[in-house]
């Protein structure tokens, strides 16, 4: 490897030296020094590269950077987080933090979770225990890998990555009280949702974007829709969709549950069935889960679309599909149907 270098830098030298350059920052810039190459044939010489070799105006300027060091940034909001929680750390008090986002604030709750573990661990903190309420667009990666005992509640939107790697946290994302959006029509968070989240809970009053719940395989999550690829590669937790997904669905899905409300009745001609099979509930077991969820689900958003199909649970249970993995058939507590369970009984 030291030879390979070696020769590296004794060919560079050789290339300075016959451009009369000491060094590469004397080169750099410099495209009058370069010339296209004829490659001999029409199909290889038809492309002009005349236009990237254009020089750039310097003004008799330096063509390279000479600042040195990095550019100083502000720290994490994570950072204020932990500060104004010190009474959490120190004492063990219950309390809700209160703050403004914008989305060039990233991974908001992670740095947070990393201190709770180290000082509780990831079980000694009640759920909910430390509650922080943001007001505006949060950025990517949401609560990434939030613990037990932090809630982190969003009044407004998400990017992508909401809940990537979710250890137990629980995140809330519902519009602003003042928004005249209609939840179930709208997206509120973006792709990616939950990547590779493992416990926790995510209630979002409104559409996820695309790859929602990608290998998901532990937490509990409730949404009014998602775009393609939705519960690829799942394997495990529980995925309420309360509106319509996009193609390719349940992709790869080995392991979890999904609950899918069909108003428009296009859903299987979006489902991938080489894992999964889905069918009408049937259950009085898997039933009472869903409407637990959305239960739970309209308590934490407020969403309105959500209590309607509560009030009229009736109507609104016939339009939902339940989706299941073909190899967790033989393994669940509590099988499909409750003619099934009687059989079996």
């Amino acid at each position: 490897m030291v030879n390979l270098f070696n020769f590296i830098a004794e060919e560079v030298r050789e290339i300075l030296a016959e451009l009369g350059a000491r060094s590469l920052c004397e080169v750099i810039g410099r495209t009058d020094l370069l010339q296209q190459v004829s490659r001999g044939a029409p199909h290889l010489d038809d492309l002009d590269l005349n236009p990237l070799l254009a020089q750039a105006d310097v003004h008799d300027g330096l063509r390279y950077c000479t600042i040195e060091g990095r550019n100083p940034v502000p720290d994490t909001l994570d950072a204020q987080m932990v500060k104004d929680a010190a009474a959490v750390f120190d004492r063990g008090e219950k309390m809700q933090l209160t703050y403004t986002v914008r989305n060039t604030q990233r991974a908001i709750g992670t740095r947070m979770s990393s201190h709770i573990v180290r000082k509780f661990g990831m079980d000694g903190l009640q759920p909910g225990h430390l509650t922080v309420l943001l007001r505006g667009s949060a950025g990517q990666s949401l609560g990434a890998f939030a613990v037990q005992g932090l809630k982190i509640e969003v009044f407004g939107d998400a990017n992508d990555y909401v809940g990537k790697g979710l250890s137990g946290g629980t995140i809330v994302v519902r519009p602003m009280t003042s928004s005249p959006l209609v939840t179930n029509e709208n997206t509120i968070i973006g792709n990616t949702v939950l990547y590779g989240a493992t416990r926790g809970k995510l209630f979002a009053a409104g559409q996820a974007g695309e790859r929602f719940a990608v290998r998901n395989s532990g937490a509990l999550v409730v949404v009014e829709g998602c775009g393609a690829n939705g519960c690829e590669y799942m394997t495990g937790g529980i995925a309420v969709i309360l509106g319509g997904v996009g193609d390719n669905f349940a992709a790869g899905m080995t392991g979890g549950m999904a609950f899918i409300y069909d108003k428009t009745g296009d859903f299987t001609s979006h489902v991938n069935e080489d894992a999964v099979i889905y069918q009408r509930l049937a259950s009085a077991h898997w039933e009472g889960v869903l409407h637990e969820l959305i239960t739970e689900h309209v308590a934490e958003t407020g969403s309105p679309f959500a209590q309607n199909l509560l009030d009229a649970w009736d109507l609104a249970r016939e339009h939902f599909w339940q989706v299941c993995p073909c190899e967790m058939l033989e393994r669940l507590d509590h099988p499909l149907s409750d003619e099934q369970g009687a059989r079996s009984a």
